[in-house]
C-alpha cells in the first residue's frame, strides 16, 4: 500500500500492550493511516499517557472520548431496569462496554472518512462479536480488520511474549512486563481479571493478590453501613448513607459512591466459569460493588409495586436479554423489542429501599413506594378488612382442583400412589 493510497483506518486503542503493537503494526507493517479511538468509561487509567502512546506508535489523530455518561445512563441503566445478568450472576460490565466503544469509533471513522475500523479483540473471544456486530449494525459498509484473524499478523505474532519483543524492538512504550499475571479489564461497572493461574478452575484464585477494588469479606468492617437507595422508573436518582449522612445525586456519582462503600465492605466479588460466545468455557473473577448493590436494591422496589404476572414475565425475558448483551446483540431487533418491553414495566418502579451492607452481604430490609401494590388490610392475619373475603377462596381453588381431579381418576393412581375414587 503507498503512501498516497494510504486508507484510514479507526483503531479501538486503550494503550496498552496489544493495542499499541497493533496499532504500530498497521501502521508500519500494512501502511494504514491510523486513527485511535480512546474511550473513557470510567477505568481511571492515564487517557493523556495513551495519547501519547498513540502518537508514539505512528497514529496520524488521536481522539478521546469521555464516554462515562452515556456508557452508564444508555447502557448500564438499562441492563439495570431488565434485572440483566448472565448465567446467574455476571452482571455484564464488560459486555456493556464495548457496544458503546465501537460506537464511538464509528462516529470517528465517519467524521474522519475512514472505510476501516480495527480492535484488539482475539478470534477466541466474546469481544470480536460484540465489536464486529456494533460496526455492522451502525455503518453496514464498514471494512474490519482484526488482527488477531488475519494472516500475516498470526504469522508474526503467537501470544504475549512475541508482543512484548516486538514493542521493544521497535522502542514502543509499554507498561506491560513479562511478569504480569493477569488481564484485567476496567470501567466505572467493574473490573474482570483473567489469565495465569485463573485458567485452572480446579485452583481457587488467589483474590487477596487479585482484587484492586474490593476488600475480602473477612477484611471488612465488623459494623453495617446502612444506606436509602432511591429510584424513579427504575433509575437510581439517590443514596443517602444513614450512617454518615451523605447523599448522592447523578448517575455516574451514584456507581462511582457505592463502588466506594461497596468495596469496603466486599460486595460484588464473583469467581466465575461461563459459557463465551464462541463454545468453550472460560473462567474468571469480577469485581462489580456499585452494581450489586443496585441490582439487588431494584429487584425489592420491583417486588413492591409490579403485579405478579409482570413480574414473572420480566423474569421469563431477563436471560434472553443478558445473552444478547453478552453476546454482542445490542443494536439487534430482538434487543430493541426486548428492552420497550422492559422501559414500560418501570412506569411505578419509584420508592425508597433500604439496604444494609455487612462481609459481602446485601440486604434489603425496607421498601416503600407511593406506587405500592401492599396492601396491609388485605394481607394481614389479623382483621377481616381490605376487601378480600376469605370464603371466595374455596370455590377459586375447587375450580382450579378441576383439571388436577379429572387427571388422577383417569390414571387411577398420581405419583407412584393410588387414587382413592
Amino acid at each position: 500500500m503507498s503512501s498516497k493510497s494510504k486508507e484510514k483506518l479507526v483503531l479501538a486503542y486503550s494503550g496498552g500492550l496489544d493495542t499499541s503493537v497493533i496499532a504500530h503494526w498497521l501502521v508500519h507493517r500494512k501502511g494504514y493511516n491510523v486513527v485511535t479511538c480512546e474511550v473513557g468509561l470510567g477505568q481511571n487509567e492515564d487517557l493523556k499517557a495513551a495519547t501519547e502512546k498513540a502518537h508514539a506508535v505512528g497514529a496520524s489523530k488521536v481522539f478521546v472520548v469521555d464516554a462515562v455518561q452515556d456508557f452508564v445512563e444508555q447502557f448500564a441503566f438499562l441492563a439495570l431496569i431488565a434485572n440483566a445478568a448472565y448465567e446467574h450472576d455476571y452482571l455484564l460490565g464488560t459486555s456493556l462496554a464495548r457496544p458503546i466503544i465501537a460506537r464511538e469509533q464509528i462516529k470517528i471513522a465517519r467524521k474522519v472518512g475512514a472505510n476501516w475500523v480495527s480492535h484488539g479483540a482475539t478470534g477466541k473471544g466474546n469481544d470480536q462479536v460484540r465489536f464486529e456486530l456494533t460496526y455492522q449494525a451502525l455503518m453496514p459498509r464498514i471494512k474490519i480488520l482484526s488482527p488477531w484473524k488475519n494472516d500475516d499478523f498470526l504469522n508474526e505474532f503467537n501470544g504475549r511474549e512475541d508482543l512484548l519483543e516486538y514493542a521493544e524492538k521497535h522502542g514502543i512504550p509499554v507498561e506491560a512486563k513479562k511478569k504480569k499475571k493477569y488481564s484485567t479489564d476496567r470501567n466505572i461497572i467493574h473490573s474482570s481479571h483473567e489469565g495465569e493461574i485463573l485458567e485452572n478452575p480446579s485452583k481457587a484464585p488467589p483474590l487477596e493478590e487479585i482484587l484492586e477494588r474490593t476488600v475480602m469479606p473477612q477484611n471488612a468492617p465488623d459494623k453495617t453501613t446502612s444506606l436509602d437507595i432511591y429510584f424513579e422508573h427504575g433509575i437510581p436518582v439517590m443514596v443517602h448513607n444513614k450512617s454518615t449522612g451523605n447523599k448522592v445525586t447523578g448517575s455516574v456519582e451514584i456507581i462511582n459512591y457505592l463502588n466506594k462503600i461497596g468495596g469496603k465492605n466486599g460486595i460484588g466479588i464473583v469467581d466465575k466459569v461461563e459459557s463465551r460466545y464462541v463454545g468453550m468455557k472460560s473462567r474468571g473473577v469480577y469485581e462489580t460493588p456499585g452494581f450489586t448493590i443496585l441490582h439487588a436494591a431494584h429487584r425489592k422496589m420491583e417486588s413492591l409495586t409490579l403485579d405478579r404476572e409482570v413480574i414473572f414475565r420480566k423474569e421469563t425475558m431477563m436471560p434472553d436479554i443478558a445473552r444478547l448483551i453478552y453476546f454482542g446483540h445490542w443494536y439487534s431487533p430482538e434487543m430493541e423489542t426486548q428492552i420497550g418491553s422492559v422501559l414500560l414495566t418501570q412506569e411505578k418502579v419509584s420508592g425508597r429501599v433500604g439496604v444494609k451492607l455487612y462481609k459481602g452481604n446485601v440486604l434489603c430490609d425496607t421498601v416503600e413506594s407511593d406506587s405500592s401494590l401492599y396492601n396491609l388490610a388485605q394481607v394481614s392475619f389479623e382483621g377481616q378488612g381490605g376487601g378480600f373475603d376469605q370464603r371466595d377462596s374455596t370455590g377459586f381453588i375447587r375450580v382450579t382442583g378441576t383439571r388436577f381431579r379429572n387427571h388422577s381418576l383417569s390414571r387411577g393412581k398420581v405419583m407412584g400412589e393410588k387414587v382413592y375414587k
